[in-house]
């Protein structure tokens, strides 16, 4: 979904009417990202196809560092690092359950989640590995929309 919503940024950043038009950032030769960006989410679907719940394969640390290391490289391309950080709000979010726990646990000896990242401590508290999953994913689509949105809110 994010590197749709910014192969979307990208075709825009690249085209110099819809860049002029929507106020962001002409650069040229920016809508070749797209393809990249469409590389990206079609290999997705792909991995999503086999993930689903049970899931029959993992991605593991190399693909998802570079799907992020991707992701960040692309919106740094575009210009676009303010709306990545808002459409991968669930990917922060993630990423700051583990250092909150870290660092309460160090300070006070107290963990502040059942366990970190933070989809560890939801199925503890006794929900369903798919409900979470889903509920995540719909707060990754709306954080997607409202990226896009920003697009003519500018």
């Amino acid at each position: 979904m994010i590197a749709n919503a910014l192969g979307i940024f990208a075709y825009v950043a690249g085209n110099i009417n819809m860049s002029d038009y929507l106020g962001v950032p002409y650069i040229k030769d920016a809508g070749e990202v797209f393809i990249i960006c469409a590389a990206i989410a079609g290999s997705g679907l792909g991995f999503l196809w086999f993930n689903t719940y049970p899931a029959q394969v993992f991605m593991g640390d190399v693909g998802a560092l570079s799907l992020g290391a991707a992701l960040g490289l692309i919106a740094v391309i575009i210009r676009q690092e303010l709306v990545l950080a808002i459409m991968g709000g669930v990917f922060i979010l993630e990423t700051m359950s583990v250092i909150l726990q870290v660092v309460s646990f160090k300070l006070t000896g107290k963990r502040m989640f059942n366990m970190a990242p933070i989809h560890h401590h939801f199925e503890l508290k006794g929900w369903a590995e798919p409900k979470v999953i889903v509920r995540f994913w719909i707060i990754t689509v709306v954080l997607v929309l409202i990226g896009l949105a920003s697009l003519k809110l500018r």
